[in-house]
């Protein structure tokens, strides 16, 4: 059976259980107060080039988008976000749970926003009956594989500081976007470009964690009591810490983020030499196929993958996702079966 469910059904890289083994008989203060968190800390801003940023360590994706947003945010205030967007199709509703409305936008397949989606709905807002858009969403990589190159994040940038929004960027899949081939962006520069973005743990190597890097000085105060009232401290707040330092300090975590992609592109490649087609071309570690529904049973005893959603009455769309301990092999060896059955 070959696994392409998603980047997180292992437990973590080596090097994590390596570290989190290391301190593991030690007695470390709680709450993220602790020494590896402080220099994690430091090392993520050192990497980002961000002295003056705010470092806060979570548990998981949804827990830290709408920890931050609730915290970013009046009540009065809303949220401009593909449709797409994790927080308005996967998170069962947390942000509006906060009291914020999510504003929802039709991207391109790609998933990807742009100031032409983001002007209109600002514009139609300026009346005071409506909630206000403060905020605009975005993920790179997004739920659709898109990938934001500098010119495009500079440009949404630009727009957001022009008509008085915050940028926030969910990371989640920020190193595999980092290491796909459209990426020309550091970390310094999404310090530079945005008011607050995170660096995902859980789904590149990590066993769990995400590091949201706060830019903004005006959004730092009074931060921790927002996570403690959203349940967002971890008590043992160094795991995460620990985690973080393993796979930044040697660059680990863009290593095996490249691992993800290149493994995701030759079975991407290698799809469509058989011809199938992709839902959309995806550079990162998430591919689409657009598959037979006749072949769907066949696929169950090969892989696991999972249903992204309906093509046609006779085509599926599928998801195959590859993480930092998907072997070469695996995409090799589908290919072969799923040759054999065409």
């Amino acid at each position: 059976m070959y696994h392409f469910r998603n980047d997180y059904s292992v437990g973590c890289h080596p090097a994590v259980l390596e570290a989190l083994s290391a301190v593991n008989a030690e007695h470390v203060i709680g709450y993220g107060s602790d020494q590896y968190c402080k220099e994690c800390a430091d090392l993520i801003r050192s990497l980002c080039k961000a002295p003056q940023a705010s470092v806060e360590f979570m548990i998981g994706g949804t827990q830290t988008n709408f920890t931050a947003l609730a915290a970013f945010l009046r009540p009065w205030e809303s949220i401009i976000s593909p449709v797409s967007g994790h927080i308005n199709g996967h998170e069962s509703g947390a942000v509006e749970a906060t009291g914020h409305k999510i504003l929802a936008v039709r991207t391109a397949a790609n998933g990807k926003l742009t100031p032409a989606h983001i002007l209109p709905i600002v514009e139609e807002c300026k009346d005071p009956h409506l909630t206000k858009p403060r905020l605009v969403y975005i993920s790179d990589a997004t739920e659709t594989g898109g990938v934001y190159t500098k010119a495009e994040l500079t440009e949404l940038s630009l727009c957001c500081r022009r008509n008085g929004l915050l940028l926030f960027l969910d990371g989640a899949r920020l190193g595999c976007a980092m290491a796909s081939l459209p990426n020309d962006l550091t970390l310094a520069d999404i310090a530079e470009l945005t008011d607050a973005f995170y660096i995902g743990g859980t789904k590149n190597g990590a066993m769990m964690g995400e590091a949201l890097v706060i830019t903004d000085p005006a959004l730092q105060g009074e931060f921790f009591r927002m996570k403690k009232q959203h349940g967002a401290v971890l008590a043992k707040g160094w795991l995460i810490g620990v985690q973080f330092q393993a796979l930044l300090k040697d660059g680990l975590y863009f290593q095996i983020a490249q691992n993800a992609v290149d493994v995701a592109q030759y079975l991407q490649g290698g799809l469509k030499n058989l011809g199938i087609p992709m839902m959309a071309d995806s550079p990162t570690n998430q591919i689409f196929p657009v598959v037979p529904n006749s072949l769907l049973p066949h696929l169950e005893k090969l892989c696991t993958y999972e249903v992204w959603g309906k093509a046609d009455d006779t085509h599926t769309v599928i998801r195959f996702v590859t993480s930092f301990a998907t072997p070469l092999a695996s995409a090799d060896g589908l290919l072969k079966d799923i040759k054999d059955l065409t």
